[in-house]
């Protein structure tokens, strides 16, 4: 086989199993969601965009940035042959028209990160961002089920609960932070590391979305030496540190995050159609722990989240979770006086 079909019939290989995933729902279940990606031109906005225009659960996709290109993805995306409708919207005069009647908003908006740069750094650009999406979501799609990509996700969900209290439409079942591309990066460090198959790992993943506050339950996946455990456990926490230092000043964790985010939302939608047992990892108000948002195992419904699930530590993820617990109550609190002292 030459290497060009090689090439060819991997990337046939690959789109099957996204569209496996996404048609992973009951033939008679009620599917037509008209879809939002908030960011839609940036590095995650576009893959995210491709790969939820590649969904049957999706029959209307609109993209809302603002930079002049957004149409031209928008016409890019159109000319693909899958049944979703795409339109484009630019400019912040057009943001509420993009979000009106939305079933699910997501949301990739804000710099990204460089090298040096915590997600600290990112706070208070990305925050006036986060929360203008959330006034225009309040006036256009209250009801819309939120998917916040935005960093740092520990502080940018706060500010779109305070916001969206403030306007008197929150409603915590609906609002999600996307931290999939923890349990994505465990799933795949932990295959690698173990030689399986890492289709058939689902790691969970627990805490925040940042550094230290994300916090991968590896005693539930089998034995490790202390050595590899600490070793897997900083790559997860620090994933992305890799991937903003492999490209060099050029960029953060786009394609991945796009992959996960694409993930979690063909997953909500499904389950938005009635599909039973879809159970994720997500940041959610919850009352867990005494962190008032918490990312851990959630059973996602018609309605958003169904049950927040409880899980099991050793006494070394409980150390790790004491250690952190602190950061990802500061980091929530930041959010909030944010918006507070607006």
């Amino acid at each position: 086989m030459s290497v060009v079909a090689s090439v060819l019939r991997a990337s046939r290989t690959g789109v099957t199993a996204f569209n496996q995933q996404c048609r992973g729902f009951k033939s008679s279940m009620a599917l037509n969601n008209k879809v939002c990606v908030v960011g839609a031109a940036g590095g995650i906005g576009q893959p995210l965009s491709l790969l939820l225009k590649n969904s049957p659960l999706v029959t209307e996709l609109r993209l809302f940035d603002l930079a002049p290109v957004t149409p031209g993805v928008a016409a890019d995306l159109s000319h693909i042959c899958t049944p979703a409708k795409v339109s484009g919207y630019v400019g912040a005069e057009e943001m509420v028209a993009a979000l009106q009647d939305c079933d699910v908003v997501v949301v990739p908006a804000g710099v990204p990160r460089k090298p040096g740069m915590t997600r600290d750094d990112l706070f208070n650009i990305n925050a006036g961002i986060v929360q203008g999406v959330a006034n225009a979501v309040a006036k256009a799609c209250p009801k819309a089920m939120l998917c916040i990509i935005s960093n740092p996700v520990n502080s940018t969900v706060p500010i779109m609960a305070e916001t969206l209290k403030k306007a008197g439409c929150y409603d915590p079942k609906r609002l999600f932070g996307v931290t999939t591309l923890d349990v994505t990066r465990a799933n795949t460090f932990i295959a690698e590391h173990q030689g399986t198959d890492v289709n058939k790992l689902n790691v969970t993943v627990v805490g925040g979305h940042a550094g230290t506050t994300i916090l991968p339950l590896l005693s539930g996946e089998g034995a490790f030496s202390d050595e590899d455990r600490d070793a897997l456990t900083k790559r997860i926490m620090f994933g992305g540190d890799e991937v903003v230092q492999a490209k060099a000043g050029g960029g953060s964790a786009t394609l991945s995050m796009a992959y996960a985010g694409a993930e979690f939302a063909v997953k909500l939608m499904r389950a938005m159609g009635g599909e039973k047992g879809i159970k994720e990892c997500t940041y959610v108000e919850s009352s867990l722990t005494e962190a008032p948002f918490f990312s851990s195992p959630v059973t996602l419904g018609p309605n958003g989240v169904e049950e927040i699930h409880n899980f099991e530590m050793n006494d070394h993820e409980k150390k790790l979770f004491g250690e952190m617990i602190g950061d990802l109550k500061g980091q929530i609190a930041k959010g909030v006086k944010f918006v507070k002292d607006q």
